[in-house]
């Protein structure tokens, strides 16, 4: 090694790289990476497998399933801002495309991972290789492909010289604002272990500054008197609110004109519950507030947010007919939907600049005071749902209740699928904007107690308490491991409805009778079995204990039947030292209504069942209230 250069294999390379690699906003500088996460096969073992061997100063995270991992270091990156993340590498094969779900988790959602899955052999002579993907079109073809279209980045590095100028794009889209997510760097086996004589300076303390950018000044004026001009202008919240760490001038903008805030599922936490002009939840999973305001405001405030189906209620949540939009954000392609006057920078600069134009600017008495009353009836909702008292098994609404009020209150409560995150967003009390964790713009089931590992990896002095569903806790459960190896804490409510509560639901509004809902054995009928649908009289649980298998991974369990045991479960839960799971059943009926908002799920045109008639009826008429904003 000289002081020019250095003799390193290309795996050894990337690790010198990313331990050198800084991120800097308002002056605040920290390492990007706080490490990686792995599983090792024979596709990355001898490659970055012997280089974090080599470099023990870059920590490494022993995982239980490859998605999970990608789960967890996303939940990182959104609990740090995305100021800060981990890597993940896996073998080659299965272990790389298991990766895939978490890469999408990651794209959807705007959050950067570097994922480093092994490859087949760059030299080709040994082919087929274990677990390599044949092509009779091509041989520059890996299930490493699958990636390119849920990566942000997508690079195969062929020949160890390639890091010099990949490692450098990998950095620009993840340290983005507007472009980040999941970038894949594909290593193929037998290169990760070639050595070459890298220039020193690729391994360099590098600082990314990760910018506030301005938007146009004349837009800004349009903006301004856009807002002058509105007679109901409404604020939604997005995550863009929070990346940016924009809630203070979010709610100084909102004392100061009057304007109401609604929430996505990532913006929510952008204003406490208890503030008079917060409205809550927004869309599908939105409160009776929002969604009343929003059918009726002429002017749309976009915050940060991408205007999922569920915010918009399949475009038919603004029905005043002269609704225009303005929107905040740092990716243009966001600021420019629905026709809107884009305002293409930094939430928190735009947000302060924004309020200086707009001066002594106020919403008039009325508008205002309706806010404010909207926003106590669903309060006192709120408070009606957490004191139900259901008998024979609590509902969902209640437990969530006896978290909310009986857990830490700067804790970070973490979900992702299922029929939870519908009610979450609507009943979670939201105190701190860290608080509310939701991975739904991807809702991927499993991601609960992966992400909640990320979170409390991100935030140790906080307490996480992980809701999640018996469908989505079957899916991926593992990481409780993980957390008890590495001594991260979590607090688990396993919710157990024996199936899949939020499609059950779904179904039945459908008219389809919750089909192939239900955790049961099949029923005989006509000529076969038959799995039983929530039309039948008589089903037959199987015979599943979620409380020994969660005993089983080593967490400490305590089953409950009720609401009271569930909130000295909780109570008990916060002494003790390691993760534990508090197992309850709970009523697969009685859930949280709407409130003012619809979904597009389109109903089969033909069929023999009359529920099925009288569902395609509804969504017919449901359906010609969609909107374009044009």
């Amino acid at each position: 090694m000289s002081s020019q250069s250095a003799r390193l294999t290309m795996a050894q390379a990337i690790i010198q790289f990313l331990k050198n690699q800084y991120v800097e906003r308002d002056g605040v500088e920290q390492p990007f990476f706080a490490g990686i996460c792995g599983i090792f096969g024979h596709g990355n073992v001898a490659g970055i497998g012997q280089a974090l061997l080599q470099y023990p100063d870059f920590r490494y995270y022993q995982t239980r399933n490859e998605q999970a991992m990608v789960h967890t270091a996303a939940a990182y990156a959104k609990q740090k801002n995305r100021l800060q993340t981990l890597a993940c590498t896996t073998s080659i094969g299965p272990g790389a495309t298991n990766m895939v779900t978490g890469a999408a988790v990651a794209a959807v959602n705007r959050l950067p991972v570097l994922l480093l899955p092994g490859d087949i052999f760059a030299r080709r002579n040994v082919a087929p290789v274990l677990q390599q993907l044949e092509s009779p079109y091509t041989q520059d073809i890996s299930v490493n492909d699958c990636f390119k279209p849920v990566s942000r980045y997508w690079d195969r590095i062929n020949r160890p010289d390639q890091l010099i100028t990949a490692l450098p794009e990998a950095m620009r889209v993840l340290t983005s604002p507007a472009d980040t997510g999941a970038v894949t760097l594909a290593l193929p086996q037998d290169v990760q272990a070639e050595a070459y004589e890298y220039p020193a300076a690729l391994f360099a303390k590098r600082i990314w500054h990760i910018p506030r950018n301005r938007p146009d000044r004349e837009a800004l004026a349009r903006a301004a008197a856009m807002i002058r001009n509105a007679r109901r202008p409404l604020i939604i919240a997005g995550g863009g609110v929070l990346y940016s760490e924009a809630s203070d001038a979010l709610r100084r903008l909102a004392d100061a004109t009057g304007i109401p805030v609604g929430e996505t599922m990532a913006g929510k936490g952008s204003l406490r519950y208890d503030h008079p002009l917060c409205l809550g939840a927004i869309g599908v999973t939105g409160t009776s507030a929002a969604n009343l305001m929003a059918q009726d405001a002429d002017l749309i405030i976009g915050i940060g947010t991408r205007y999922s189906d569920f915010t918009t209620a399949s475009k038919t949540q603004f029905q005043h007919p002269d609704v225009r939009f303005i929107n905040i954000n740092v990716a243009d392609f966001d600021a420019h939907k629905h026709s809107a006057l884009a305002l293409t920078g930094d939430a928190r600069v735009t947000l302060e600049e924004l309020s200086e134009r707009l001066g002594a600017y106020h919403v008039d008495d009325e508008y205002a005071a309706r806010a404010r009353t909207l926003h106590d009836e669903w309060e006192a909702e709120v408070q009606r749902i957490y004191d139900i008292r259901n008998t024979p098994l609590p509902s969902q609404g209640e437990i969530i209740g006896a978290v909310n009020d009986h857990g830490d209150p700067d804790a970070v409560m973490v979900c992702a699928a299922g029929s939870l995150p519908g009610d979450l967003h609507k009943l979670w009390r939201t105190r701190h904007p860290k608080q509310y964790h939701l991975e739904y713009g991807y809702s991927c089931m499993g991601y609960e107690i992966a992400g909640g590992l990320g979170v409390k990896m991100a935030n140790p002095e906080r307490e996480v308490y992980v809701l999640v569903g018996d469908g989505s806790y079957l899916m991926l459960a593992n990481e409780i491991i993980t957390s008890i190896q590495e001594g991260y804490k979590l607090t688990i409510v396993l919710m157990d409805n024996h199936g899949y509560k939020s499609i059950g639901s779904l179904s039945r509004s459908l008219g389809t009778e919750g089909f192939g809902t239900r955790f049961a054995f099949p029923q005989p009928q006509d000529s076969g079995a038959r799995l039983p649908t929530d039309a039948n009289e008589a089903i037959k649980n199987l015979p599943v204990d979620l409380a020994m298998n969660a005993r089983s991974l080593g967490a400490q369990v305590i089953a409950c039947k009720t609401y009271d045991e569930v909130v000295a479960a909780l109570n008990s839960a916060r002494q003790a030292q390691g993760t534990v799971v508090i197992y309850v059943e709970n009523d697969r009926y009685l859930g949280v209504p709407g409130y003012a908002s619809w979904w597009d799920v389109p109903v089969a045109e033909v069929s023999e069942l009359d529920s099925v008639h009288a569902a395609r009826e509804e969504w017919e008429e449901q359906r010609a209230r969609e909107r374009y904003f044009l």
